[in-house]
């Protein structure tokens, strides 16, 4: 569950964070998907994390007439922030059902992968260089210019939506799993990966495409 805050929590960093999309599984058992109210979970103990990220996904559902809330409305701060027993889970499930919820949308990291790049500065495409002496004397310093390693994280991440009032064969509607290559600012982590969520739910007629 911490790991999620680690992919939004990196504030501080300097460098591009991008997602992408990986591959997705549609309930082909599912007729159509129209949620009564849909409930946006981020699971992760950082509260500050999990509120930005549930704010925004819940926003561009709520756009396209998707009655959805976030779970920090709904469960006490620190429900994800502690592992629940199988009993705690089910009597949410009931919860929510009394409150009138059909849908969940949840979001969870699946695995991070450490990765290493190298630069040397001197990559070029074309074939401009005609001359042997002149392209050896060029490149020779790929040979003898230290090159640099740069290590980063690329963040396996999933969202799924379940039918919490049906049975299981048909409960889960939809799966997405995307990567999250060496997330930065919140801001720009959180909206990058809704806008991919939302482009890919659109794209599959999981829900209504904005006018």
């Amino acid at each position: 569950m911490k790991t999620l805050a680690i992919v939004i929590g990196l504030l501080l960093i300097t460098s591009c964070s991008s997602t992408r999309y990986v591959d997705s599984w549609k309930n082909n058992e599912v007729d159509s998907f129209q949620p009564k109210k849909m409930l946006v979970v981020g699971m992760t103990d950082n509260l500050t994390a999990r509120k930005i990220f549930e704010q925004e996904l819940k926003k561009e559902l709520n756009l396209r007439n998707l009655n959805a809330f976030v779970s920090t409305d709904v469960f006490g701060k620190d429900f994800t922030g502690s592992k629940r027993s199988e009993d705690e889970i089910d009597n949410m499930i009931k919860k929510l059902s009394r409150e009138g919820f059909d849908a969940v949308i949840i979001t969870a990291v699946k695995g991070i992968d450490d990765k290493e790049s190298y630069t040397t500065g001197y990559y070029t495409i074309g074939y401009h260089w005609r001359r042997f002496g002149r392209y050896y004397y060029r490149f020779q310093d790929v040979y003898y210019t230290p090159g640099y390693y740069e290590n980063y994280k690329v963040y396996q991440v999933e969202t799924s939506i379940y039918n919490i009032t049906t049975d299981e064969n048909k409960s889960l509607v939809w799966v997405g799993s995307f990567k999250i290559v060496n997330p930065q600012r919140i801001s720009s982590t959180v909206n990058d990966y809704v806008e991919k969520i939302i482009a890919q739910l659109e794209k599959e007629r999981i829900i209504t495409v904005l006018d």
